[in-house]
């Protein structure tokens, strides 16, 4: 997901993405822990989107003061 669309997201749709997001992460954990998990490159790549989501949630709440 690229930043520009992320932008485009409501508050709820932001919070819902983050929460997916979160989600993904735990599975890809658990996945990796248990030997199952194929690509590792997939870790980092969702605690990016993770930290893009948060990014954007901050900058709105920063921008309503």
């Amino acid at each position: 997901m690229k930043i520009e669309e992320i932008r485009a997201l409501s508050d709820k749709e932001l919070d819902k993405q983050l929460e997916e997001a979160h989600q993904e992460l735990f599975n890809l954990r658990f996945r990796l822990s248990t030997k199952q998990l194929v690509n590792h490159r997939e870790i980092p790549r969702v605690k990016k989107v993770i930290a893009q989501l948060k990014t954007i949630m901050k900058e709105r709440e920063l921008a309503k003061r």
